[in-house]
């Protein structure tokens, strides 16, 4: 897959979003909600724009709420403006994606040490449905189911290390990235990350916290790689 460069974008092209219902006691969080849920499942990938009248009618609401929720993510950097009436992905660049992922190793290998004797039968079972779902994506070149699972997963064993504040910090991080997942399908590398997801789910079952963290740096480390070499 080809990356090019800002000087030589390709034009970018408009998202099909679902119609989606939202409270309208607290509409700017609730849009805002669901919008990062999007981007951190997948939904909205890199080349994609969005617009405020677009999201307005998917909502079923006015577009001031809609700026509100969009003024919060982009100013988390998980949206920028492509125009004054449309967002996207932010462009990604090597040194910023270094610089992400040095943090991502830190907070999620000790997110993943803290979980590891917290993960219950449940989200065990869970955890394995999800390596079989990706495993079946990854066969199938359905980067967005895979991308979905990718994200599952992770969460599913951050969410055990019972710390709201590093289950925060993570979903930050991944905002700025994670989009960029669906890069990583034509290199190979869903097939090698599902095999460190399976690690993961081995050093969770034996209790083994320090095996559980290092498989976790292993699979950021090998993404962060192919990406590196995507941006040139």
């Amino acid at each position: 897959m080809t990356v090019t460069s800002p000087t030589n974008r390709p034009r970018r092209r408009t998202s099909n979003l679902p119609q989606m219902q939202v409270s309208r006691v607290t509409l700017p969080d609730e849009i805002y909600r669901q919008l990062k849920i999007m981007i951190l499942d997948g939904g909205l990938i890199p080349g994609e724009l969005v617009t405020i009248q677009g999201l307005a009618s998917a909502f079923g609401v006015s577009a001031m709420p809609v700026r509100e929720a969009l003024q919060r993510l982009t100013g988390e950097r998980a949206l920028t403006v492509i125009s004054g009436r449309s967002v996207g992905i932010p462009q990604l660049d090597a040194r910023r994606l270094r610089d992400l992922t040095k943090v991502r190793v830190e907070i999620e290998s000790i997110a993943a040490e803290w979980a590891t004797p917290n993960v219950s039968e449940s989200d065990r079972a869970r955890l394995q449905e999800l390596v079989d779902v990706m495993a079946k994506a990854a066969q199938d070149g359905d980067t967005r189911a895979y991308v979905r699972g990718n994200h599952a997963f992770h969460f599913t064993v951050y969410a055990a290390s019972g710390s709201e504040t590093l289950l925060t910090t993570i979903e930050g991080l991944w905002m700025q990235v994670s989009p960029y997942f669906h890069l990583l399908h034509s290199s190979g590398n869903y097939v090698a990350a599902n095999e460190e997801h399976r690690m993961i789910l081995q050093a969770i079952r034996a209790g083994d916290a320090k095996a559980c963290a290092a498989h976790l740096r292993e699979d950021i480390a090998s993404a962060t790689d192919v990406l590196l070499r995507l941006l040139g």
